[in-house]
């Protein structure tokens, strides 16, 4: 069943182009802060298992930092190649926690 899990404080969430790493309940997690809208996606980049909150945001996209496979924040699929994708959790503010829901 879905729930709702606190990632971290408002305050301890990346800046604006920034991104970061966490665990919540096992799961990898990659925060993004894309432009002021924060996004949460899986934190294993499918090719070889890099830690997309280690990357970078260019645009849109959350950059793998070990070979460059973007992945858009909202979606969660890769500009290349062609069919890959992260799993992506939605995210919301509550008060100062940054929650996200997993299943």
């Amino acid at each position: 069943m879905a729930h709702w899990v606190k990632v971290c404080d408002v305050a301890g969430a990346p800046a604006s182009g920034a991104v970061m790493e966490c665990e919540v309940e096992g799961i990898g997690v990659c925060l993004a802060n894309v432009g002021g809208k924060l996004s949460a996606l899986d934190n294993w980049c499918p090719h070889r298992r890099g830690p997309l909150g280690q990357g970078w945001i260019e645009g849109n996209a959350v950059l793998c930092p070990w070979h460059s496979w973007a992945f858009d924040a909202d979606t969660g699929v890769a500009e290349y190649p062609e069919g890959e994708r992260v799993a992506v959790f939605p995210v919301q503010v509550q008060g100062d926690d940054v929650l996200i829901e997993i299943s």
